[in-house]
């Protein structure tokens, strides 16, 4: 995306933020059902445009607003030439709004946003009230299109806060979304973990992926342990570079195939020799049923939300 086109979008949210438009994201099986019924096969407005990503016809939308799109590079034609379909897709977390992409997010450098993001800013949020004068100097690593990142440079304006990824197309959507928000303090890093990042952080968050991926797509693939690999190296490598007094905060989802939790033994020992205090939970015993009936989980009895708060010592 080049300046241009980043500028095109910044346009098209504020046109957005005009028109009071809200949409909260749904899991990708309810916007399957949703799209699916009858009468929704097309946009009748902006949320069918920018939220379901349903075609939509040319003279919906005011031609200011489609023309920021073509501008911006983010609609193309739906496939019969008569109608259009947006490659963004625009949710509304509090008072923002937040570019990501159009459903399905099928590519190798989607942009993820939906339930999950709900939940992890939420958790933040409360934990947030346990930081006393809060972080100096704060990341949130696989930041996608900013939402994590965003948060924490709103709660705290002092902050230099970092939003890291390894995909480049999120970055450019999260420097768009932290211009759209008014986010002087947000800085973007191109950072696989904590590889092109310096220093060291007293707030250390993220929302990693933690489903196992037969495409190996890197916004949703966790690696091994079902799907956890991913969410343990950024525990280990977050708290070697967490300052004393800082928080290391993760949302994550973990398969768990009987009573115990190989996810919670795989990095106890490490909160347990580096951590003053440290709280550990299930937001959501079962989420992402659908999920069981692929490769890897015939012996996953459920997926479950969890949330860490750890506090180096």
């Amino acid at each position: 995306m080049n300046s241009s086109q980043a500028n095109a979008l910044l346009a098209l949210g504020r046109a957005l933020h005009a028109a009071r438009y809200r949409f909260i994201t749904v899991t990708p099986s309810t916007h399957r059902r949703i799209n699916g019924r009858p009468g929704n096969e097309q946009a009748r407005d902006l949320r069918g445009v920018f939220g379901w990503s349903r075609p939509f016809a040319p003279d919906l939308l005011e031609p200011g607003m489609l023309a920021l799109m073509q501008e911006a590079g983010v609609v193309n034609s739906a496939g019969d030439g008569a109608l259009l379909r947006s490659t963004v897709r625009a949710s509304t977390l509090d008072q923002m709004i937040v570019f990501h992409s159009a459903y399905p997010t099928r590519d190798e450098d989607a942009v993820f946003f939906g339930p999950d993001t709900y939940r992890f800013v939420g958790a933040m949020a409360r934990a947030f009230e346990w930081i006393g004068a809060g972080p100096t100097r704060a990341v949130d690593i696989g930041c996608g299109g900013g939402a994590g990142a965003l948060a924490i440079a709103h709660k705290f304006g002092n902050c230099e806060v970092f939003g890291a990824d390894v995909n480049d197309k999120a970055l450019e959507l999260a420097q768009v979304n932290a211009r759209l928000a008014g986010a002087a303090n947000l800085l973007l890093r191109r950072s696989d973990l904590f590889d092109g990042l310096d220093g060291d952080f007293d707030l250390i968050v993220s929302n990693p992926p933690y489903v196992l991926d037969p495409d190996g797509r890197r916004y949703r693939h966790g690696g091994g342990q079902h799907g956890a690999e991913l969410s343990r190296r950024i525990v280990e490598d977050g708290l070697a570079r967490l300052r004393p007094g800082g928080s290391l905060m993760l949302y994550t989802g973990v398969a768990l195939a009987g009573p115990g939790d190989h996810f919670l033994d795989s990095v106890r020992p490490l909160l347990d020799a580096a951590c003053g205090n440290w709280h550990y939970e299930e937001l959501d015993p079962d989420i992402f049923g659908g999920q069981l009936g692929e490769p890897g989980y015939e012996e996953v009895e459920r997926i479950a939300a969890v949330w860490l708060h750890a506090v180096k010592r």
